[in-house]
């Protein structure tokens, strides 16, 4: 599963890696993203005006929901059921999107307790998650934009600590991900367990265990 994350990419990567013109004012680091935050989201610009880059909040609502904050708000989705699974269904053919981090938390447990574990790609790149949005506006109010994020079998390098993981697109697969005309076949085949080789594992001290603390603090190794 993926539960917390690392935001904390410059702009000039994300600029570059995503292919966006601009990045909203209001853009900064964020150290220990966790359930109902507002998370940046990659996806392409109605009319074919290349990709752009919103907030939303993490935790999926659709847009059938007749209230946003009863019911689940899964942050998850399997990979495996996500296109026939009813919540997601509409969304997965046509409102996928990239969730831009710079690595993601999982916890492994030991006899002395849980050890916090951050997973970083290898080569310092950014990583986009494979992810579903949808927006919630039955009665013509506010819309509320919120995602979730793809999980897949975990990998070699993440399994210690989980059995799943997210699911995370290489550069290249990012314009097939995103299109919605892409044969669903091809953009299931898209959703599979990262290399082992991508990511390293960091034991860090307990400072991220709580999503009050949301400082440069929540990355101190462990002793």
């Amino acid at each position: 599963m993926c539960g917390r994350y690392l935001f904390q990419t410059p702009a000039e990567e994300l600029i570059g890696e995503f292919d966006l013109a601009s990045l909203p004012d209001d853009l900064s680091p964020q150290y220990n993203v966790a359930p109902s935050h507002l998370v940046a989201v990659v996806g392409n610009k109605p009319h074919g005006l290349g990709r752009g880059l919103v907030r939303m909040r993490w935790g999926f609502v659709p847009r059938w929901a007749t209230d946003p904050n009863a019911g689940p708000r899964p942050i998850n989705a399997k990979s495996e059921t996500a296109a026939t699974n009813p919540a997601f269904r509409d969304s997965f053919h046509t409102r996928r999107c990239l969730i831009p981090a710079t690595g993601f938390y999982e916890w492994h447990t030991t006899p002395a307790g849980k050890v916090p574990q951050l997973f970083r790609p290898t080569a310092g790149t950014p990583l986009a998650f494979a992810g579903l949005w949808d927006v919630w506006n039955p009665n013509g109010e506010s819309p509320l934009f919120t995602c979730t994020i793809l999980t897949v079998p975990a990998n070699g390098t993440t399994a210690f600590c989980h059995h799943r993981m997210p699911a995370i697109l290489p550069r290249g697969d990012y314009a097939a991900w995103l299109d919605a005309k892409t044969p669903l076949a091809e953009v299931q085949a898209l959703l599979r367990t990262s290399p082992d080789d991508l990511l390293t594992a960091t034991a860090l001290s307990g400072t991220v265990n709580s999503v009050r603390n949301a400082g440069p603090d929540c990355l101190t190794p462990a002793a």
